[in-house]
């Protein structure tokens, strides 16, 4: 009986990988179908999220079911409560990828992105599948440091992400407001995509150490004059 629990447990996590794994391989093809203006891929993306949601549905039935049936205590039980959370921020992140391949499919045959601006897009794309990749790996391996560095990761997405709005700001930014919006609408997309990437690694960390990552580090942390 016991091992049948236990097989359940591994599931979950088994789920949350290959989440993990979709919606990085999304956000990849998303961004290929906007700088290529590729419809056929824009429209793949979009109904391959239904796979996503699917997934998360039926990591939270069993989640629950394991809940009623077995109401696990301590470790487990953060392992099921995390995993949930975890769920939701996956869950999410397809949601993000199936957004710029929908902002795709609005603009074809033409692009949303400038010219000018494809190599900072397609450096937010690739950052934000590795990103997720690095998640993945995080949740297989339980990996304490590899979870806290995505957060350092992340600052590159921000700085990209400054760099859009350097641009958009210029005072020589010729391409009108509607493709302001959905630069816009991009960059914001793939830094919330890394936010969520990094909040996985984070509960990872908690379902490790029972600390969350922020008080890991604080502690961590040299102590000035030290």
């Amino acid at each position: 009986m016991r091992d049948a629990y236990h097989e359940e447990l591994d599931s979950i996590g088994e789920s949350l990988v290959e989440m993990a794994r979709l919606v990085g391989s999304a956000v990849g093809r998303a961004t290929t179908a906007m700088l290529d203006a590729d419809l056929k891929l824009a429209e793949a993306v979009i109904a391959g999220d239904q796979k996503v949601d699917d997934l998360q549905h039926e990591l939270e039935a069993r989640a629950i079911a394991l809940l009623a049936r077995q109401q696990p205590v301590a470790t487990d039980l953060r392992i099921v409560v995390t995993s949930l959370r975890m769920s939701a921020d996956l869950e999410r992140s397809g949601d993000l990828a199936q957004h710029v391949a929908k902002l795709a499919r609005l603009r074809f045959p033409d692009t949303a992105v400038p010219r000018d601006l494809h190599a900072t897009i397609l450096e937010m794309g690739q950052l934000a599948q590795r990103l997720m990749a690095k998640a993945a790996e995080v949740i297989i391996t339980k990996d304490v440091d590899l979870a806290l560095q995505l957060e350092h990761d992340d600052d590159e997405m921000d700085r990209l992400h400054r760099t859009l709005f350097q641009h958009l700001m210029d005072d020589r930014w010729k391409h009108g407001i509607e493709t302001a919006v959905d630069v816009t609408l991009l960059g914001r997309y793939y830094e919330r995509f890394a936010d969520h990437a990094v909040s996985v690694a984070k509960r990872v960390v908690y379902l490790v150490t029972g600390e969350h990552a922020d008080e890991l580090q604080q502690a961590e942390a040299p102590v000035e004059g030290a």
